[in-house]
């Protein structure tokens, strides 16, 4: 991908940031990799011979639509397996038109999926379903969970914030949490990955550098997030009706939102002792796009140029999440439809404070581009095949 063009296309909106997102052009390192098998898929989107046979679970949601989205310009992934119990023995096309130009197979309810010729899954069914699904199936596959089911390593704390408990714990032991930058070598050899919330995402990229370099207080860090509607999935809710969301905002999981033990979860291994954040995410009324607005208090003797200069340091060869510029301000626009991650770090007008401003597309960097980013690391490919996607603007 040309990043040069990227940021004269997409982000020329008063703020100039292609001095940073140039040091992104460069080729990351490149995996040397086979392809585990080859195979012509029947009613796949290829008619060309793809070398690794994927499934999506749950291919009626938001999440699976983007993973399949995504996957039409994967070069080594071809579709051999859709299912959606509601919409069992529909067409793609019927539940999402704009997937009709793909040749994808028809929707199978999972009791019904013959798994024996794929090689990869992604699971994008609700929380509290997955368990037992996964539980159930082939060992041979590699997985990528986009549900809350093996996110938090203690099943206790599972039940507590999801009200239920855990039914699969043995596959708990077994499942890498999946923030890929950070911990992409356990995620090379994992045979489950639990994928990330997209609020975590989007809190845990800017803070876990700062934390493990001891640059930032861990008892007082304030997070204020917006998302999109699109989050809260694709099912009939009163609360985000049309006319519920548009023209309004409002605040929702006040104290007891779902995303805030996984968050504690990786910022405490970034600074090895319990972390408590304040967290309050909001609804905004668009389709996609997040922003997490985090205050944090700068240890002795920091300055926020230090904050700046860590991010820098950290993420200087990562291709998916850029630094801006100092003073340009992240927005929503300039990464919807992609898997970019933009950080910004700014001082507070408070003494021995700073303000990070951090935005993601809630539906790929936040959900399926993060998966399909894991699933290439677990097989071996070049982690940026089928990513390589030009934000929408306006």
């Amino acid at each position: 991908m040309n990043a040069t063009a990227l940021g004269s296309i997409c982000f020329n909106i008063g703020h100039s940031w292609e001095k940073e997102v140039a040091k992104v052009s460069k080729v990351r390192k490149q995996h040397d990799w086979k392809p585990i098998v080859k195979c012509s898929i029947k009613g796949g989107n290829s008619t060309s011979q793809k070398a690794v046979r994927v499934g999506v679970l749950g291919a009626s949601g938001y999440t699976g639509a983007e993973v399949l989205r995504l996957l039409a310009n994967h070069p080594q992934f071809g579709v051999a397996l859709l299912t959606a119990d509601r919409k069992a023995g529909q067409s793609i096309a019927s539940v999402f038109p704009h997937l009709g130009t793909q040749n994808l197979p028809d929707l199978v309810a999972v009791k019904d999926a013959n798994f024996s010729d794929v090689d990869a899954v992604f699971c994008c069914l609700p929380h509290g379903t997955t368990q037992e699904i996964i539980k159930g199936l082939p060992k041979h596959l590699k997985i990528v969970d986009l549900s809350a089911d093996f996110r938090l390593r203690d099943i206790s704390e599972y039940e507590e914030w999801y009200g239920q408990p855990h039914r699969a714990p043995e596959l708990q032991k077994e499942a890498v949490y999946g923030l890929t930058e950070v911990l992409r070598e356990d995620i090379k050899n994992a045979r489950l990955v639990a994928n990330p919330g997209c609020y975590p995402t989007s809190i845990q990229l800017p803070l876990v550098p700062l934390i493990k370099a001891n640059l930032i207080g861990t008892e007082n860090i304030i997070i204020d997030a917006k998302s999109g509607v699109s989050g809260a999935g694709r099912s009939a809710k009163e609360n985000i009706l049309f006319t519920e969301v548009v023209e309004g905002i409002n605040s929702y999981g006040v104290t007891r939102h779902r995303h805030v033990p996984e968050t504690e979860q990786g910022l405490a291994d970034a600074a090895r002792s319990k972390v408590t954040i304040s967290f309050t995410p909001h609804l905004i009324p668009m389709s996609r796009g997040m922003q997490s607005t985090i205050y944090v208090e700068l240890a002795p003797g920091v300055r926020v140029e230090d904050l700046y200069q860590q991010l820098k340091l950290s993420y200087q060869d990562e291709e998916f999440v850029v630094l801006l510029e100092n003073g340009a301000i992240p927005r929503t626009h300039s990464v919807k439809g992609t898997n970019y991650c933009l950080i910004n770090v700014f001082p507070d007008r408070i003494p021995g404070r700073a303000i990070i401003i951090s935005v993601i597309d809630n539906l790929v960097k936040g959900a399926s581009g993060q998966a399909l980013q894991n699933l290439n690391l677990m097989l071996g490919y070049p982690e940026n095949l089928g990513l390589h996607y030009q934000p929408l603007f306006p």
